[in-house]
């Protein structure tokens, strides 16, 4: 007599109901056609519960299944330097019984006996349990552990690269020495003191102005994308293809849980093989509630991250990180609608790429963009960057501020760069730099992203002050060591940070005190010249007026490179753009000196756009 034993995990679930034999069939040839378990084609179709298959996986093995929530490991069973082992495999220690060690398991196999016997001994057993409870007991035991890693990980590994100090004592040092000394020869030389900042504001806008003209110049004629064809796509073998972890940190946006899912599901890759993990936080309960209630495919791991200061999206990757067994990984935004063929345009990317291109940048662009005018001035503002601004960055090897969505990571890499500054709230503008010192260069790839452009002005505000703010503490990271930095940048590298990076703050700090200068003296008749004297006053209207000009061409041009022709005209308002962001860049440095990581809420899900139409094109000409 043939034992439930004996039997395929497939014949024991048709035998209790919970598949067709036509269900079967289908699964058996994914199976084959993805290479991967029988158990992760029909979980991840959402065809039987986790709780039932792996029930029935224990009466195919012959071994006990267990409730690891009610029947938890014995205390000291587990290993803190472990913790990869068992996430990966899905595999733990469970309790002794009988001198022979008991091992609960997800995934009965070869590979899982063999990390055992080399492990433990021969002295080991098997009982089958569920992957979600490996998952929740790692977490439970490790709670401090993994807290403590996700929040002072680089702190503790390279101190130098943490923004958990704002400033160090010789930036302060240095920066009260340079304010002593103006406010000195303010006291003593009051107008030659003027003149002297005037001439060098002027220089640094000038000296700015020609750097965005080179780089539209420069990036006008170089295409960054890594072109990946539909047939490069089409050659693909869903067998050969990796494990590939989707990280998706939420908060507080149960709304659009349903979307997301449906966007994830539609992604053109063996659902078997993605390890989607909605990272949440630990007390946003309607959120975790919402994700439970949509009784979702296994492929979505729910992973609450423990309160913890700072509360903010890269300490959630970093917590997330511990639980990711792909071999690459990507990040996407609750309202991303990645085009379905991203993944696999990834992977032919970085096949083709050389060894040190760590991270491949999807295009972002809005499917909102006509919704108001702040959504067309977003979109004219990604529009510059992606076509223009970006190819001349890495052109002309200046180190490029990641977008913080659609990173595409080989996760190795990750790892060795000790992941995501949790206390920069501009996680991976900080990240691309860090890349770019330790050698390793980024690429972009012909898909695009379809975000939500911000169509609230008060979300709008929120949202670009942090950004500034992350931008202000890059750069003060980043500045710690000058010399470092000038050694692992190169003349021009450095240089390009000074002026990119630290010209960017610096440009929206400046620009209402030098804009307020011109409406003085153009509609108040308000005499400047005793402090603008000779050349210098043609040298700074020459700066607004060719400088605007031109940041008004390039936003002109952004559009109509992508056919965006109807946003063409707005790109003559652009000037009120600007104002908006000056406001956010004090609103940032405000927060800076007061709360520096703080991190605050972007809302989503605000647009009255139909998320459900079909995307529309934004490949450039």
């Amino acid at each position: 007599m043939i034992t439930a034993a004996q039997l395929r995990i497939g014949d024991v679930l048709v035998a209790k109901g919970l598949l067709t034999t036509e269900q079967v069939t289908e699964a058996l040839a994914l199976q084959r056609n993805w290479s991967v378990r029988f158990g992760d084609v029909v979980m991840a179709r959402g065809w039987v519960r986790a709780y039932d298959f792996y029930n029935a996986l224990s009466e195919s093995r012959g071994m006990p299944f267990v409730n690891l929530l009610r029947e938890r490991p014995h205390a000291g069973m587990l290993d803190h330097a472990d913790v990869e082992s068992y996430t990966r495999l899905l595999t733990l220690p469970w309790r002794y019984e009988d001198g022979v060690l008991l091992l609960a398991t997800a995934d009965p196999g070869p590979e899982v006996e063999s990390f055992a016997r080399a492990r433990y001994g021969d002295a080991v057993a098997f009982v089958v349990t569920s992957k979600f409870d490996i998952i929740w007991t790692t977490q439970q035991v490790f709670e401090r552990e993994l807290t403590q890693s996700a929040v002072h990980g680089l702190q503790e590994a390279a101190p130098e690269m943490s923004a958990h100090s704002v400033f160090t004592g010789p930036q302060l040092t240095s920066i009260y020495a340079v304010l002593t000394v103006v406010l000195l020869a303010l006291t003593v030389w009051p107008l030659n003191t003027i003149i002297a900042l005037n001439i060098l504001i002027t220089i640094f806008y000038l000296i700015n102005v020609l750097l965005r003209v080179t780089l539209v110049w420069v990036g006008s004629s170089h295409r960054i994308d890594m072109k990946v064809t539909d047939a490069e796509v089409g050659q693909l073998s869903d067998a050969d293809l990796p494990v590939y972890t989707v990280l998706v940190p939420m908060f507080k946006e149960a709304a659009v849980l349903p979307r997301l899912a449906a966007g994830i599901r539609a992604l053109d890759y063996p659902m078997s093989k993605l390890d989607v993990k909605l990272v949440l936080e630990a007390d946003d309960s309607e959120t975790i509630e919402a994700a439970k209630q949509l009784g979702l495919e296994s492929i979505f791991e729910i992973l609450r991250v423990p309160a913890s200061k700072p509360q903010t999206k890269p300490k959630a990757c970093n917590y997330a990180l511990h639980f990711a067994r792909g071999s690459y990984l990507t990040i996407y935004d609750a309202e991303d609608r990645p085009e379905p063929d991203q993944l696999k345009k990834a992977l032919v990317a970085f096949a083709k790429a050389p060894a040190s291109t760590a991270c491949l940048q999807a295009r972002l662009n809005y499917f909102n963009r006509n919704e108001n005018w702040l959504t067309r001035q977003f979109t004219l503002d990604y529009s510059l960057w992606f076509d223009f601004i970006l190819p001349g960055l890495e052109k002309l090897r200046i180190p490029i501020p990641l977008g913080g969505t659609s990173n595409h990571f080989r996760i190795e890499v990750l790892r060795e760069l000790h992941s995501w500054d949790p206390f920069n709230v501009t996680e991976d503008a900080d990240l691309g730099v860090r890349l770019t010192q330790k050698g390793y260069t980024c690429g972009v790839i012909n898909s695009t992203t379809f975000e939500e452009a911000n169509n609230d002005l008060g979300n709008w505000i929120r949202q670009r002050s942090r950004w500034i703010k992350g931008y202000m503490q890059t750069y003060l990271v980043h500045m710690r060591d000058p010399i470092r930095l000038y050694r692992s940048l190169g003349h021009v590298g450095f240089w390009g940070f000074q002026f990119f990076i630290g010209g960017s703050i610096l440009v929206v700090l400046l620009n209402p005190l030098m804009w307020g200068l011109f409406a003085a003296w153009l509609i108040f008749g308000i005499e400047l010249r005793a402090y603008f004297p000779g050349i210098l006053l043609n040298l700074c209207l020459l700066n607004l007026l060719i400088g605007n000009a031109a940041f008004t061409y390039f936003n002109m041009v952004g559009a109509f490179k992508r056919k965006y022709y109807d946003l063409i005209p707005y790109g003559l308002t652009a000037m009120f753009y600007w104002w908006l962001m000056s406001i956010a860049a004090y609103k940032g440095l405000w927060q800076l000196l007061h709360r520096p990581f703080y991190w605050e809420k972007t809302h989503h899900g605000l647009t009255k756009i139909d998320l459900d139409t079909p995307a529309p094109a934004s490949a450039p000409a």
